[in-house]
């Protein structure tokens, strides 16, 4: 009975190891998949979010980077933990799951409250996030020393199709506009179909994008990136349960080391 009894224990045990193996490796191309979101909001769309004046996004792409370096290291540890069988490497892998899963946690939260910051129940609120694009766009559009707003604005309208925050008369408030550097621009080139050196200066719905501003297309963007964000945050936390799972399962097992 007891001959049978151990090697019940022994194929638990071996069939613990390879669930474990399993999740690592699919653990590992989810933390590559984590961190290549971090990285692609960071490189492709942040400077979308500085016209907004906050860091609350930016946080939660550096939360996704670190979550996901920090994902597949552990991947790699489990491995390790998994074939080696010591009890030591399992409780630091099942310590760094419970450490991603803060992060998720944290990132999640922050996504939250970068919703409620652009989607907020209030509408007097919402209306003065709008001004607040709008006045950056206007004050700070072609100034020196914010080489980094005029590209950002210029990008922003064309990749979205917009001209303004609200609408195209937004540009007959800016500081640019009204100054002989522009030349008789109505707009900024950036608003005009197709870009050609002083298009700007005719504001006909067939030369420029007159129609929806650019703010409500940055809204309907980040919503969607906020989903994405959460999405993978879920599933990965989703993933993890069983992790841990099967790593305190696997722990327990094992027999303790000799020290």
């Amino acid at each position: 009975m007891r001959e049978y009894s151990e090697n019940k224990e022994t194929c638990g045990t071996i069939c613990l190891k390879y669930l474990l193996f399993t999740f690592n490796f699919f653990f590992w191309l989810a933390g590559g998949a984590v961190m290549a979101v971090g990285i692609w909001t960071l490189a492709e769309k942040s400077d979308y979010i500085s016209l907004l004046q906050s860091n609350t996004y930016m946080a939660t792409a550096y939360i996704l980077v670190v979550a996901g370096v920090v994902v597949m290291i552990t991947g790699i540890l489990g491995c390790c933990a998994t074939f080696r069988e010591q009890r030591s490497l399992l409780r630091a892998y099942f310590i760094l799951l419970l450490c991603i899963f803060l992060l998720e946690i944290i990132a999640g939260i922050l996504a939250y409250i970068y919703y409620q910051q652009f989607f907020p129940v209030n509408p007097q609120l919402n209306a003065e996030l709008k001004q607040n694009l709008k006045e950056t766009m206007t004050k700070k559009y072609q100034k020196e020393g914010e080489e980094g707003v005029t590209s950002a604005v210029d990008k922003l309208q064309q990749e979205f199709k917009c001209c303004g925050s609200h609408n195209y008369t937004d540009w007959s408030d800016s500081d640019w506009i009204k100054s002989p550097e522009a030349k008789g621009r109505k707009v900024p080139d950036s608003c005009c179909k197709t870009i050609t050196t002083n298009c700007g200066t005719r504001d006909h719905p067939s030369n420029i994008y007159k129609e929806g501003g650019c703010i409500t297309k940055l809204e309907n963007f980040i919503q969607e990136h906020l989903k994405i964000i959460g999405a993978v945050g879920l599933g990965i936390a989703f993933v993890q349960i069983f992790g841990m799972i099967f790593t305190c399962c696997l722990y327990r097992s094992l027999k303790s080391e000799p020290y």
